[in-house]
């Protein structure tokens, strides 16, 4: 193992410092101290090196593809052949030795590839890519839509698989609409698949919902992402199984420890997407928490943390440490230079102007989450079709005023990011 393999974290804390030491009149004695954390990874192999595993633990990923065959995939047909062009193109990407299926979604979830009589997935070579693609080549479409058994069919078959990066990849044209009758519901599948797999979803033509793709991603920590047009779908799946090949890091912990008097009430990620996070407590016996991330490019993320405090008995205008935060990397056969632990810190202070300031990190994600808010608050509006449109109208103004203020441009929908 050389140097130039060694993967680097880097980690940087953003907060603006001073919180008042006496509350507004009103408030509860325990003030809010807002830090951003900036956790970035370096792959020093660089893009696409991917996660070289140790000698003999065998391949980094293991993939199940998903394509939606309900009877909605024929209107228009050009949704279905897009979705053949797009997996098949994703099965030719996958290296030698990589565990994969594909499976076929409406009321109940079937493997298209490996058939009937094989291992529950099967071992990518040239053989076996071209076997995959001749079958779903003639994949037909019919029945309903039940995501959940999608999700936990998917589970079972990555439950036994060694690679440190289990994937899967959903495509859908509609709605969850036969939930009802599904042998496993949504809402339990996603109970049953949280930590087991990383899942992205995408959505195909214009009668997606794009709330459901969201809460399916934010739970099992991958990305929610769309097309406009049918024929871009290949080069979107082309683009993201890349991505995933470059995979420096399958998981990362992010461990705060509070000191005492310190409460951590919310960590969630922020950037590249609002992410959900599992947390864990970090050892036996002491403070600290863990919280979970999975599947790690060159990349940098950006995670909210919100921790309470009481100033009772402490003085004003001192560095306080509110709570430590460090990262923790489960052994995978690479080396990793982590970075050394950082501190939340707080000044009490009894100066109004200095309590007001707020850290623009930390504004311009609250900022990000009011968009976010009117957005979601527009689409709902929507889909209460003419009734609800002057509301719509109204939520899409407000994202779009702050929007501006951001820099951005609000769009409405699942998005990539």
């Amino acid at each position: 193992m050389t140097v130039a393999e060694e993967i680097e974290v880097t980690l940087a804390v953003g907060q603006q410092k001073e919180l008042p030491a006496v509350p507004a009149p009103g408030q509860p004695a325990d003030r809010e101290m807002h830090a951003i954390l900036e956790i970035g990874v370096r792959g020093h192999g660089g893009p696409g090196s991917g996660p070289a595993p140790a000698q003999g633990a065998g391949p980094a990923l293991a993939e199940v593809l998903i394509v939606d065959t309900s009877r909605s995939m024929l209107h228009p047909a050009a949704k279905l052949h897009a979705a053949k062009d797009a997996t098949a193109a994703a099965v030719r990407l996958l290296p030698d030795g990589t565990a994969f299926a594909v499976l076929s979604g409406r009321f109940d979830a079937t493997v298209v590839h490996p058939g009937p009589g094989r291992a529950p997935m099967a071992v990518a070579d040239p053989a076996e890519r071209k076997a995959a693609e001749r079958s779903v080549r003639i994949l037909d479409a019919d029945g309903g839509t039940a995501l959940g058994t999608w999700l936990d069919l998917a589970r079972r078959l990555l439950k036994e698989q060694p690679a440190p990066v289990k994937h899967v990849l959903l495509l859908t044209d509609g709605r969850n609409e036969h939930d009802h009758r599904a042998a496993m519901s949504l809402d339990n599948a996603l109970d049953a698949c949280e930590g087991r797999f990383v899942c992205d979803a995408w959505g195909i033509g214009d009668d997606w919902d794009a709330e459901q793709l969201l809460r399916i991603t934010r739970r099992l920590h991958g990305r929610a992402g769309a097309v406009r047009e049918e024929a871009e779908l290949a080069a979107a799946y082309e683009e993201l199984v890349t991505g995933l090949l470059g995979t420096a890091i399958p998981e990362l912990r992010i461990r705060i420890t509070p000191t005492p008097g310190t409460v951590i009430r919310r960590v969630k990620q922020v950037v590249p997407g609002e992410q959900e996070l599992s947390a864990v407590p970090a050892g036996s016996g002491g403070r600290g928490t863990e919280y979970v991330t999975r599947a790690w490019g060159d990349e940098i993320r950006h995670y909210q943390v919100v921790l309470t405090a009481d100033p009772a008995g402490h003085e004003t205008g001192e560095d306080l440490q509110l709570a430590a935060v460090e990262v923790a990397v489960p052994d995978f056969g690479r080396p990793v230079r982590l970075p050394v632990p950082q501190p939340v810190l707080v000044r009490w202070t009894d100066n109004p102007l200095d309590a007001s300031r707020q850290h623009p990190g930390v504004r311009r994600y609250e900022l990000y989450q009011q968009v976010s808010a009117a957005v979601a608050g527009a689409y709902q509006a929507w889909l209460r079709g003419t009734g609800g449109r002057a509301v719509a109208d109204r939520h899409l103004a407000r994202a779009l005023a702050l929007g501006a203020g951001l820099g951005v441009a609000p769009c409405g929908g699942a998005r990539r990011g």
